[in-house]
């Protein structure tokens, strides 16, 4: 056969994959390969067989070929059938015995002495060694030696920065801290036309800087636009309706405690990508913190019905976890537990659905169960700081004081941004009757929190002012309830405090005042009911003589 209809055998081939007609691939390519015996048709013979699902056939046929010792692809594609076998021991042994250090370089490796041969046509690769170290990432990761898998990670991003598959593995499993996120982010070495792409990996990971800092990089990115004039004026060359942008924009409202503005967000986006993984947890977050429970029904009813078997797993994890979230928002606690579990079964790597399961348990005050999914997750997932937070609300519940104290400074290691860490040391050192170390936690919370104070921020600023009512500062103390006022209008606590306050300054009428607004919210409160009528003796004998004793 002449050289020019192989070359036309090799252009079906490549076409039968183009069209994923598998086994015509396979079929030509097996008469390619069998007429020419050429390395390259070899590897696209077995490319075909791996596309086909044939992965121990290609396997065998990469292993006798003698150049999968030289070339580079033959031994990545190799170890690849070995993955999707899961036969884990043997991919990490086909990759060879390379070492790499915590700070994700490698080294004592031999595969400086391999070849790559052809580059599969493409104007622009991934480099090979990236994604050989993020294959042994994953490996290692699935002999649950996450240690291990965290380095190969950043070593493949390291060696590559267009790996994002590394990247989203080392930010959506946890596996960096706040600071080792940045550091990583700051070590890689883009490209002069890759800019954007800094930008945005910045945009992926945990999101606690200011909102000022924070809105800039989408800014920066929502204006990224190509400069190219062929496209033509009417090429929509911009990243500022780019579902992935905008999903990361929606989970930091979340973070900001913004839910319905993250719910809003996510609602458009879903209507335009009612599949995209990340912005569907979002949502099923903010639903959560709305309490919008119709919401969460609907999204559990349709992602069971378009997801019931093992078409993609990381869905599959997702919709049980949508329908635990349903019953943990209408208070059916034992549920919300069975389908939380049943998705950590799914995916033992999805952090929402154990921490949802020991929430479960902490509802109905179940400390020990609580306890254990908490730790579980704290292992599993060395970069979330919440399991370790929860862990010590568990101990603050059970009032030992300083053991919650010693979790929520692991937390403030982990993620040393959250304002929420800071208001739980806060409330630990307030219940230890450690005033001015709960005033100075306290402002430090206000001090990180990075939008404007809403809301969710009121219960800081009430414990706030009852620290500096302990430590008899009242003037500071009547200007925080003011403040928790604006926020809401409608807490029992902040009349409760701010009467007292003023009771405790002798200003009678106006403690009589915020007692009865107190009273007026919840009309059979113990507390203010008894001060009331304290106060109430105290201006009548205030107003006759203060001198006077009352017998």
């Amino acid at each position: 056969m002449r050289e020019e209809e192989i070359e036309k055998l090799r252009g079906v081939v490549r076409d039968c994959v183009s069209k994923h007609l598998y086994s015509s691939a396979i079929f030509f390519a097996d008469k390619v390969a069998a007429l020419t015996n050429d390395p390259a048709d070899v590897y696209m013979q077995a490319q075909a067989l791996f596309l086909g699902r044939h992965y121990r056939r290609a396997f065998h046929l990469l292993n006798a070929s003698k150049i999968v010792l030289r070339d580079l692809r033959f031994r990545y594609l190799a170890a690849k059938c070995l993955e999707e076998l899961k036969e884990w021991d043997q991919c990490l042994s086909m990759l060879g015995d390379a070492k790499v250090d915590e700070d994700g370089h490698v080294y004592d490796t031999k595969d400086s002495n391999f070849m790559y041969l052809d580059k599969d046509g493409e104007d622009r690769e991934i480099n090979i060694s990236s994604a050989i170290c993020f294959l042994r990432g994953r490996a290692y990761e699935a002999l649950e030696n996450r240690a291990q898998a965290r380095q190969w990670y950043k070593a493949a991003i390291k060696a590559d920065p267009l790996c994002y598959e590394a990247l989203e593995c080392l930010i959506e499993k946890h596996m960096l801290t706040c600071e080792e996120e940045t550091s990583l982010l700051s070590s890689l070495e883009f490209g002069p036309e890759d800019g954007w792409l800094s930008s945005f990996y910045s945009c992926l990971i945990k999101k606690y800087d200011k909102e000022n800092v924070v809105e800039a990089k989408f800014r920066e990115l929502e204006k990224e636009s190509c400069d190219s004039n062929h496209l033509g004026p009417s090429f929509p060359c911009t990243l500022k309706n780019n579902t992935d942008l905008l999903a990361c924009k929606a989970e930091y409202y979340h973070q900001c405690g913004e839910y319905q503005k993250c719910f809003e967000l996510t609602s458009v986006l879903l209507e335009k990508d009612p599949f995209h993984l990340k912005c569907t947890l979002v949502h099923l977050a903010a639903a959560m913190e709305l309490g919008h429970s119709n919401e969460l029904y609907l999204m559990a009813c349709n992602l069971v019905k378009d997801y019931p078997q093992k078409d993609f797993e990381p869905f599959r994890a997702l919709s049980w976890f949508a329908v635990g979230c349903y019953y943990y928002c209408i208070k059916k606690y034992a549920q919300s537990r069975r389908f939380f579990n049943k998705a950590t079964s799914l995916d033992g790597t999805f952090p929402p659905a154990l921490i949802g399961y020991g929430n479960a348990f902490a509802a109905q005050e179940e400390g020990d169960q609580a306890m254990l999914a908490y730790r579980t997750a704290a292992r599993l997932f060395p970069g979330c700081h919440l399991p370790t937070l929860y862990i010590g609300m568990e101990y603050m519940r059970t009032h030992s004081f300083k053991l919650a104290e010693q979790f929520f400074m692991q937390a403030k290691t982990i993620c040393p941004s959250d304002p929420l860490v800071y208001n739980e040391l806060g409330v630990v050192a307030y219940q230890m009757k450690e005033y001015n170390k709960a005033v100075w936690w306290f402002e430090k919370t206000l001090a990180h929190i990075p939008s404007s104070l809403s809301e969710m921020w009121e219960p800081t600023v009430v414990n706030l002012a009852h620290a500096y009512r302990k430590l008899k500062m009242y003037h500071e103390a009547i200007s925080c309830y003011e403040r928790a006022l604006t926020l809401s209008n409608r807490s029992l606590s902040t009349y409760a405090g701010l009467a007292y306050t003023y009771h405790l300054q002798d200003n009678f009428s106006a403690a009589i005042t915020y007692y009865h607004k107190a009273l007026w919210l919840k009309p059979d409160d113990q507390f203010c009911t008894e001060m009331l009528s304290l106060a109430l003796v105290d201006e009548g004998r205030h107003g006759i003589d203060p001198k006077i004793e009352f017998r």
